[in-house]
């Protein structure tokens, strides 16, 4: 039994809880200070139509949101996606977080309409089921096998309850994955309870699940979470004194699905934690062994810039044609059986204000036709597997699906296009490949993460079991039926770019590897102080997931 304290308010005070001056109603919980990770987070509705590849230089749109690595604005989507976040210091409204009869329309500004609960009793006939997908096999020499891609599957049209759909797959799909190692009770049962204390004067602990809405913090620093299941929401409670505790929920972020253990006060209206669970990796999950040969990892090519390092890119075609002048790397690439793309395989058209000034090819087809030459070099036995990012030719929400076919009609028949982000198999080892949008965002919000080591963010992913965890930041995010971004099942290999930095780790026998760049720093990020790590190729082994770096500048 765990010892509770009263929560009168001047038991608040004894036990540290409050100040004189920070009288706070627990039952309500309307906490006037919300921390940096909420100051603003004000939504509103927009749509943009899909126009990339119809001109060939497309007017550029400014937007103070600019990702500083890639300098890309642009946020064209093919249907309604998630708004924006805007820039005004607004507070995120602390209400339910799933839609209910009459909730509002997605017009309303705030996250997704988090003044309606996802969760809503009128959409039960909504179920968190995903829509069936076909498994894809590309015999040959060396195989390839397509488990999840977007491409072909999207469903989005932009309606309110799509919105609803999607977080409940998304629950629905990590809070099994916590199910299995806590014994969690719906957020309603709470409520419901008889919470007074025992002869010890202590309550027992209970675990709940469910998707954090908001994120605030009290004047004496504690943190304040608010959960919610399909059943209801919860304020959970996290004290500054539990040091451990207290670090791992600042890492926390909006819209991830977490478990946590804790004892509910006696009037039943707040949980103080004393466990926080993430979906995470299982300490038991198993390399796969078996095959062989090797992978070359790379993203962020560029074709069509003007920084972009032909000399160095014509140096590793050589490379992969096995014309090196080293016999060490002749006898590497005699190995080398796949090459991975993931994104922005060309530098695009109107991503960015002024991109034309730094463009060689002012057309994105020619971009492609340039690009499809290049890749034409590559022997016919290196199976080469291409995904977008947000400089290429598809919609800017996420999940995108491949290039289409009028651009892919160009590329030679060794290459099969997926979307972004797709788990793929690569005769017997997952490879899970995510362009890294997401990275912005987890640079921003996560302690400690950076851009300098972005491999760091790869693993912060890992640990909620989501490529995207926080909804409405910069990540633009079709609602579909499924969450295309869900971790699961664990792969061997997450493979991610766009920083244009080189990062590898290992965590849990999973390899985390950020290509770098074959772009060189633009004029946007040489005003930024940004630079950039071309020219550097992670090679892994099959077999042993053994990684070397090569550089070809």
């Amino acid at each position: 039994m765990v010892k509770v304290p009263d929560l009168s308010s001047n038991s608040l005070k004894e036990a540290g809880l409050t100040s004189s001056i920070d009288q706070e109603v627990v039952s309500r919980f309307d906490i006037p200070n919300n921390n940096s990770e909420t100051d603003s987070d004000v939504l509103s509705s927009q749509e943009h139509t899909l126009d990339f590849v119809s001109q060939s230089v497309a007017k550029p749109v400014a937007d103070s949101t600019a990702d500083p690595f890639t300098d890309s604005v642009i946020n064209s989507v093919s249907c309604p996606v998630n708004p924006s976040v805007s820039s005004g210091g607004k507070e995120r409204q602390v209400t339910s977080f799933f839609g209910q009869a009459g909730s509002p329309s997605l017009s309303a500004p705030n996250h997704v309409s988090r003044a309606a609960s996802i969760f809503s009793n009128h959409g039960s006939s909504f179920t968190s089921s995903s829509r069936a997908e076909e498994v894809r096999h590309i015999p040959g020499r060396n195989p390839v096998t397509v488990l999840s891609d977007i491409t072909g599957h999207s469903t989005c049209i932009g309606e309110y309850m799509q919105f609803v759909q999607y977080f409940r797959d998304r629950y629905s799909r990590l809070s099994e994955i916590l199910r299995g190692r806590m014994n969690a009770r719906p957020i309603e049962s709470l409520k419901r309870r008889n919470f007074r204390r025992g002869s010890d004067g202590g309550n027992e602990e209970l675990s709940i699940i469910g998707m954090i809405s908001d994120i605030s913090s009290t004047n004496n620093g504690h943190k304040i979470l608010s959960l919610e299941d399909p059943t209801g929401s919860f304020s959970v409670l996290i004290r500054n004194s539990d040091k451990e505790l207290f670090e791992l929920a600042s890492r926390l972020l909006l819209d991830e699905v977490i478990g946590v253990t804790g004892s509910v006060t006696n009037d039943g209206n707040l949980m103080l934690a004393t466990k926080i669970l993430q979906p995470d990796v299982p300490n038991s999950v198993q390399r796969r062994t078996g095959s062989h040969g090797k992978a070359v990892l790379i993203s962020d090519v560029h074709v069509g810039s003007s920084q972009f390092l032909e000399d160095s890119w014509l140096d590793f075609l050589d490379f992969l044609k096995g014309e090196s002048d080293s016999e060490e790397m002749r006898e590497v690439a005699a190995q080398v059986r796949y090459l991975v793309v993931a994104g922005d395989l060309v530098d695009g058209i109107g991503i960015y204000p002024d991109q034309e000034m730094e463009l060689d090819i002012l057309d994105v087809y020619e971009q492609y036709r340039k690009a499809a030459e290049y890749l034409r070099e590559i022997p016919e036995h290196i199976h080469v597997i291409i995904s977008p990012g947000n400089h290429d030719a598809v919609r800017q929400a996420e999940p995108q699906p491949a290039l289409p076919e009028r651009i892919r009609a160009d590329f030679p028949e060794n290459i099969t296009f997926v979307g972004n982000p797709a788990l793929v198999d690569l005769d017997g080892v997952r490879i899970l490949i995510y362009h890294g949008r997401s990275i912005d965002d987890l640079v921003a919000s996560v302690p400690g993460v950076s851009y300098q080591e972005p491999a760091g963010a790869v693993l912060e992913m890992l640990k909620r079991r989501h490529l995207a965890p926080t909804y409405g930041s910069r990540v633009s995010i079709s609602p579909e039926k499924k969450d295309y971004f869900i971790i699961d099942p664990v792969p061997d290999i997450i493979h991610t770019g766009h920083v244009h930095t080189l990062g590898v780790q290992r965590y849990k026998n999973v390899l985390l590897v950020n290509s770098g760049t074959w772009q060189a720093q633009t004029e946007f990020q040489k005003r930024v102080n940004l630079v950039p790590m071309p020219a550097r190729v992670p090679i892994v082994d099959l077999a042993d997931f053994d990684v070397k770096i090569l550089a070809f500048d």
